[in-house]
């Protein structure tokens, strides 16, 4: 627990920090290049104060051109990892909770990235419609299907918001096993532990054309869990 307190002594003003640092890049690079690399050097440097290695394996399996990144979450170290380790430019749909944090929401806002709210099903959809509008101008996203982390590591329900997403803006889904975070960052707990971390990117999915909107994002859904899954380490 002293450690968990320690590393949030030291990750809180860095986070900060950086925040700032980002929102003024992002004033001079509308590119989203600057504000992706300060996005990537906080991920690494959250991981590195916590003695966390990362790794990755599937890179060889991302297409050319922009996809939607879905992954398992285990624990607040996921967003970390991914940062630190996806080789390209990425854009987070996010719990809208976390915009309205004094300057980090801010700093997420100016980085593209999208806020969704899990309460409102009317501005959900909004949510995926701006998304869409990300991927169309050529960005990647990500997003956790599951909506939360799950306490035990086993995948919980997949929402349904981001399949209707990969449908509306085209482009193929990236599946995206996590393994690992679970146990550095335990559910319900105020602990930390050192350890690794190993990211899985699974070939892409892309939705069926013979298929209805609704038959398609199930079919996506159902793929898309298994192909997480049949990495996932219990």
């Amino acid at each position: 627990m002293v450690r968990a307190y320690l590393y949030l002594a030291a990750f809180i003003p860095l986070t900060l920090l950086f925040s700032v640092s980002a929102i003024f890049s992002s004033l001079f690079d509308s590119s989203g290049r600057a504000y992706s690399w300060h996005a990537r050097l906080w991920g690494r440097l959250g991981l590195a104060l916590n003695c966390v290695r990362v790794s990755i394996s599937g890179a060889e399996h991302l297409p050319d051109g922009p996809v939607i990144f879905m992954s398992n979450h285990q624990s607040n170290f996921d967003i970390l990892s991914l940062l630190a380790a996806l080789p390209c430019q990425i854009h987070w749909i996010a719990k809208k909770e976390l915009f309205e944090i004094p300057v980090f929401g801010p700093s997420m806002r100016r980085g593209g990235y999208i806020p969704l709210d899990r309460g409102d099903g009317r501005k959900a959809l909004q949510s995926m419609d701006e998304a869409a509008a990300t991927i169309h101008r050529g960005k990647s996203v990500v997003l956790f299907p599951e909506g939360t982390r799950t306490p035990d590591g086993n995948l919980l329900p997949f929402k349904r918001g981001g399949f209707i997403l990969a449908r509306k803006a085209d482009v193929p889904v990236i599946p995206v096993t996590i393994n690992g975070s679970g146990k550095i960052n335990p559910a319900n707990q105020i602990r930390l532990y050192s350890g690794n971390i190993h990211i899985t990117l699974h070939p892409p999915i892309a939705a069926p054309s013979d298929l209805r909107r609704s038959e398609a994002e199930s079919w996506m859904m159902e793929n898309v869990r298994n192909r997480i899954e049949s990495a996932l380490e219990h």
